[in-house]
């Protein structure tokens, strides 16, 4: 299983913003301290704010910043939610044109692997990410203030 650069995006602006507080940070400042681009991360942001994960403040002295506890983000739906297309083989997807899908085991066993990938990932939050042996290092890897 491979997510896409969207839902990895948005885990880190995340993990970025739980290190924050209630502080609130730029998209040029996350960019910055993940070395990537701003503008991905305008349209990651966005959604995020419309998915309710974070709340923004308009103006000069504005920014981002969690709209709910670190605790309450399940990392399993939010791959659900930003994943495009989590049909890891033809046979899962809506427009499946495979002959042999209805003779085939591997639909079964590539289903029920992707069931087990999102059950996994059900059982954590973005508390966990960030637990506290780890905010140490994460703070000083990030450059956070």
């Amino acid at each position: 299983m491979h997510i896409i650069r969207y839902t990895d995006y948005s885990l880190r602006v995340l993990i970025y913003l739980a290190e924050q507080g209630d502080r609130l940070a730029t998209i040029q400042e996350i960019a910055d301290s993940y070395e990537i681009s701003k503008n991905h991360l305008m349209k990651v942001v966005h959604q995020l704010n419309k998915k309710g994960y974070i709340e923004t403040v308009r103006g000069k002295k504005g920014g981002m910043r969690l709209h709910m506890s670190p605790d309450e983000i399940n990392v399993g739906i939010l791959v659900r939610e930003t994943e495009q297309d989590l049909s890891i083989v033809e046979c899962l997807s809506s427009n499946n044109a495979c002959k042999i899908t209805p003779v085939c085991g591997l639909k079964h066993m590539f289903s029920e692997a992707l069931n087990a990938f999102l059950d996994v990932l059900d059982k954590y939050t973005l508390a966990d990410v960030i637990r506290d042996q780890h905010r140490p290092q994460l703070v000083r890897l990030l450059q956070i203030a």
